[in-house]
C-alpha cells in the first residue's frame, strides 16, 4: 500500500490535502460492486419498461407529467450506474493506478463530475416533482392551462442542465476533484480552504435545499389531498391518480432524504468546521447515498395500483378512491383537517377546483 506525498510536480487531482489518499484495491471487493451495479441496473431498467407501458396506457394529463418526471428520475439513476459502476469494477479488476495511467486528470475529473451531476439530478428531480404536485393539487387551473408535455421534458432537461453546470464549476477553478481511496473513484475535495470549501457548501446546501423544498411541498399536498378526498361527500370525486403520485412521491422522498442526509450533513459539518476528512466515514455514506438509485425503481414498480389491486383483489380499486376504502378513516381526518385548516376547500373552494378539474380536463377520470 502506498500512499502520496504532495510536491509541486503532482497534478492537482492527486495532490490532496484535506484527505489523506492510499492507493488500496484490496480495501474494496469486486464481487460486491458488481452485485450492486447489476442489481441497480436491472431494478432500473425494469422500472423504465413499466413506465414505458403506464405512459402509453395512461388517459390523464396529470398523470402522463408525472411519469414523464419519473422517466427523467430512472433514466438518470440508471446512467449514474452504469457510469460510476463500469469505473469502480473497472479498477478492482485491472488495479490501476489512476496517477500512473491518467497524469492529466482528465479521467479523474469525468469521473468527479459524474459524481457529483448523478448525486444532485435525484435530489432536484426530486424537489422539482414536488413542485409540480403542489400547483397540480392546489392550482389545478393554473397548471392545466400552463403545462404540456412538452414543458414537462423542457423542465426535466433545465434539471439537467442546471446540475451540468454545478458539475463543471471545478473546471472553471471553482473548487476542485481529488482521487479518494481506495483510488477507484474520484470526487470534490472537501476542504476549508478556499473554492473548495465553497464548493463542498455549494453541493451539500443544494442537495439539502431540495429535500426541505420537497418535504414541505409534500406535506401541503398530502394535506389538501386528505382534506378534498375527506371532505362532504357532495363535494368528493375520484382521486386515485392523485393518491398514488402523492404515495409514489412521499417514499421517493424519503428514500432520497434516508439516503442522502448522512452525505450532505458530513461535507457541509467537514467542510465549516475546518477538520480532516474522515475516509472511513466518507466511503460509507457515500455507499449509503448509492442505494437511492437501487431503491427508487422499486417505488414505481411496486407502488402502483395494478401491483397493489393484485396484492389486494377483494378491495374495489376501481370504483372508490383509494383513501376513502376505509370510512372510519376518512370521518377521522375529515374531522382533524376541519380542525386545523378551515372548512372553505371542502366546501366553496371544493366546488371551484371541481368546476375547473371538469372544465379543463375532460378525458380525466378525476
Amino acid at each position: 500500500m502506498r500512499t502520496m506525498n504532495n510536491n509541486s510536480h503532482t497534478p492537482l487531482c492527486y495532490s490532496n490535502t484535506s484527505t489523506p489518499f492510499k492507493y488500496a484495491p484490496d480495501l474494496g471487493n469486486v464481487l460486491y460492486s458488481a452485485t450492486f451495479t447489476t442489481l441497480g441496473l436491472a431494478s432500473n431498467l425494469i422500472a423504465f419498461i413499466v413506465l414505458v407501458k403506464s405512459f402509453q396506457r395512461t388517459q390523464s394529463r396529470s398523470r402522463s407529467f408525472f411519469l414523464i418526471f419519473l422517466g427523467g428520475l430512472v433514466t438518470t439513476d440508471l446512467m449514474g450506474l452504469l457510469v460510476t459502476g463500469t469505473v469502480v469494477i473497472s479498477f478492482y479488476i485491472t488495479r490501476v493506478d489512476w496517477r500512473q495511467s491518467d497524469p492529466t486528470c482528465h479521467f479523474c475529473n469525468f469521473m468527479g463530475m459524474s459524481m457529483v451531476f448523478y448525486g444532485l439530478c435525484p435530489l432536484m428531480l426530486g424537489a422539482t416533482m414536488a413542485v409540480e404536485r403542489f400547483i397540480g393539487i392546489n392550482r389545478p387551473f393554473a397548471r392545466s392551462t400552463s403545462m404540456s408535455k412538452g414543458r414537462t421534458v423542457s423542465m426535466v432537461l433545465m434539471v439537467w442542465f442546471v446540475a451540468g453546470c454545478i458539475s463543471l464549476l471545478p473546471l472553471a477553478g471553482f473548487g476542485s476533484y481529488h482521487i479518494q481511496t481506495p483510488g477507484s473513484w474520484c470526487f470534490l475535495n472537501i476542504s476549508s480552504e478556499g473554492t473548495d470549501w465553497a464548493f463542498s457548501v455549494l453541493f451539500s446546501l443544494v442537495g439539502l435545499f431540495c429535500i426541505t423544498v420537497s418535504f414541505l411541498l409534500n406535506t401541503v399536498s398530502v394535506v389538501t389531498l386528505i382534506k378534498v378526498c375527506c371532505g362532504p361527500d357532495r363535494a368528493q370525486r375520484r382521486r386515485d391518480h392523485e393518491v398514488e403520485m402523492m404515495v409514489q412521491l412521499i417514499l421517493i422522498m424519503a428514500i432520497a432524504t434516508i439516503c442522502w442526509c448522512p452525505l450532505l450533513v458530513f461535507i457541509a459539518q467537514t467542510a465549516l468546521s475546518g477538520g480532516h476528512v474522515n475516509i472511513v466515514y466518507l466511503l460509507r455514506w457515500i455507499r449509503f447515498a448509492t442505494w437511492n438509485q437501487i431503491l427508487d425503481p422499486w417505488v414505481y414498480i411496486l407502488f402502483r395500483r395494478a401491483v397493489l389491486k393484485r396484492a389486494h383483489p377483494r378491495l374495489d380499486w376501481s370504483r372508490s378512491s383509494i383513501i376513502t376504502l376505509y370510512p372510519s378513516f376518512r370521518d377521522r381526518v375529515r374531522r382533524m383537517t376541519r380542525s386545523s385548516l378551515g372548512s372553505n376547500l371542502g366546501s366553496n373552494g371544493g366546488e371551484e377546483m371541481e368546476k375547473s378539474n371538469v372544465a379543463t380536463s375532460p378525458a380525466s377520470p378525476l
